[in-house]
């Protein structure tokens, strides 16, 4: 199935990409950790069936060196042992954010905890905006049919130099 929409041709929808690759940037230069970054964007994206997105994340991760392993264990992340503490805290947290119908909390006490525990107001500002970009990006693809397999590493960014 092809896009529905080209958001990348559109004026107001290309107006509105700068803007969101904007606040996408403040998160890459903040001091959450890149690999931490990915897996998140990763993980939201599979709960959220977003080709597009999980493409363009796995290259990203790979090509910032994460390796196939931990990439291909993202989805199982609870049952696997290739996670930090510190990331299993940001994948717990990504998900309760993700699947807040699912839950009527939100984000439990239990999960927000242990992202404090983890990291520093700086590191959970960026974690808490990360998690509500990519789920605004997630739907944004999902809702156009943008479909995934043919991002190449480095060409979001490329679009906005």
């Amino acid at each position: 199935m092809d896009a529905r929409f080209n958001l990348f041709g559109n004026e107001i929808a290309g107006k509105f990409a700068k803007r969101f690759a904007g606040a996408g940037l403040v998160i890459q230069q903040s001091p959450l950790p890149k690999s931490t970054q990915e897996l998140v964007s990763l993980r939201a994206s599979q709960i959220n069936g977003c080709g597009w997105c999980i493409d363009m994340h796995t290259k990203e991760a790979a090509a910032a060196g994460e390796t196939a392993v931990r990439l291909n264990l993202v989805a199982a992340w609870r049952e696997s042992t290739v996670f930090t503490e510190a990331e299993r805290a940001a994948l717990a947290l990504t998900e309760e954010g993700t699947r807040l119908a699912d839950a009527h909390e939100g984000v439990s006490d239990e999960t927000w905890a242990q992202a404090r525990k983890h990291y520093d107001d700086d590191q959970i500002a960026a974690l808490v905006c990360l998690v509500a970009l990519i789920n605004a990006a997630n739907r944004l693809a999902v809702i156009v049919h943008q479909r995934g397999g043919s991002y190449e590493p480095g060409m979001f960014a490329a679009a906005f130099d």
